[in-house]
């Protein structure tokens, strides 16, 4: 018992700090490292640093102070994580190699766990910051920019693939293919990033189930958000705006299945939500503003439950592709209501159809969009909702709130 509590209490007293800096004794990094054991420090000042491909073997902490420019001179991956328990802290991670068959990256983490990246900024890398079969490790509070300008000149900012518990908080990312990529990832949280003008999407998941997205922004990107053949993911309080395009929604949900959408704002999309393949959601509370669509609903969508969301100024409200329609709309606030409330208990006493006839029309014929806001349209469309023929008859708000929701 003495000798095991002899061992406890003395192991931190061998832990090193080391001092690297241009002039000192310790200047390169990778000797450092080399030098270095389990449980130390590494501080490194300010400068600029070329020392091609640094391998984190050791477990460590590798601080920068003053942000100190690990260049890779646009041939090497840059820093290369092969230990648990290390922390990368404080560093500028610029101009690492390009290529796409070992996908080199400004920081890359090779199948371990507890591992920590934060404070850093990464610029002009091919993928920012990799992890490969990783468990439990920390992104936060890393900025990353690229200026490629096609999907094939670069990777994606934050790439996860086949990791367990991940926790990426607080990074900005810009310029990448997809700003946060996910696949068959588990368990983990996305949460307060913000993802701006990436090249395709500012979020991409695919097999990657039972996780989180929390608070995140999703703004200006090429094709806006994924999230695909995947079940048991929680969506709540996002912003997706000004995502642009002919192929570009602000949340794209294909094959997913026993998730939540609750308190994200979608502003100013082509569709705010493009649905296909999916069942068991709930959506509510969600904001659609001065989107083209606030949501398109293919036909084989099925128990798809939305309540209580507000609907302003969309184009159209909802677009979908058939007339069977297997999924709820009940409690929502349509601006575009024109029914009364006699008993005043706040809800419209006339069903309210968010399908306009016109709408079903640009499914099949997309150029007779020219027409859109012609009086022979607007005939058309008011005829339909007093006698519905073509639009889905049980794609209906039976319970339309008369004023907005406070969301």
């Amino acid at each position: 018992m003495l000798r095991f509590l002899f061992i406890f209490c003395t192991a931190p007293i061998f832990a090193t700090t080391y001092h690297v800096s241009k002039t000192s004794n310790y200047n390169s990094i990778q000797q450092t490292i080399n030098l270095s054991k389990d449980g130390d420090t590494i501080l490194v000042e300010a400068g600029i640093y070329k020392e091609k491909n640094l391998v984190v073997n050791k477990e460590i902490i590798l601080k920068g102070i003053q942000h100190p420019t690990l260049d890779g001179e646009g041939k090497y991956e840059i820093i290369s994580v092969r230990a648990n328990h290390v922390t990368i802290d404080g560093f500028k991670v610029i101009n690492s190699g390009i290529g796409t068959l070992d996908d080199p990256a400004g920081i890359k983490i090779y199948n371990k766990r507890n591992v920590s990246i934060i404070n850093n900024i990464l610029e002009s890398t091919f993928f920012g910051i990799y992890t490969q079969n990783g468990i439990n490790c920390i992104i936060k509070n890393n900025q990353l920019e690229s200026f490629a300008t096609e999907e094939q000149q670069i990777g994606n900012g934050i790439h996860c693939w086949k990791c367990d518990s991940m926790q990426i908080i607080g990074n900005n990312i810009q310029g990448h293919r997809d700003g946060i990529y996910f696949e068959f990832v588990t368990n983990s949280i996305i949460w307060r990033n913000i993802s701006t003008k990436n090249i395709r999407y500012g979020l991409h998941f695919m097999f990657s189930n039972n996780d989180s997205y929390i608070t995140n922004v999703f703004r200006n990107n090429g094709a806006g958000v994924a999230v695909m053949f995947t079940h048991g993911v929680k969506m709540f309080n996002n912003l997706f705006e000004e995502n642009w395009g002919d192929a570009a929604y602000g949340l794209l949900l294909k094959e997913i299945s026993d998730s939540y959408l609750v308190g994200n704002q979608f502003i100013r999309n082509t569709s705010g939500i493009f649905m296909e393949g999916v069942s068991r959601v709930q959506m509510e509370r969600n904001l659609f503003q001065n989107n083209g669509w606030a949501m398109k609903i293919q036909a084989n969508c099925m128990d798809i439950a939305v309540t209580k969301n507000n609907f302003l100024s969309n184009t159209f409200d909802v677009g979908t592709n058939g007339s069977l329609v297997l999924n709820t709309f009940n409690f929502n606030y349509w601006d575009k209501y024109e029914g009364y409330d006699l008993d005043k208990n706040k809800l419209g006493d006339i069903p309210y159809r968010p399908v306009s006839l016109f709408s079903m029309i640009l499914e099949k014929m997309p150029p007779a969009m020219m027409l859109f806001r012609s009086f022979m349209v607007t005939i058309l469309d008011k005829t339909e909702k007093i006698i519905p023929s073509i639009t889905p008859e049980n794609l209906v708000d039976n319970s339309p709130l008369m004023t907005a929701l406070p969301l």
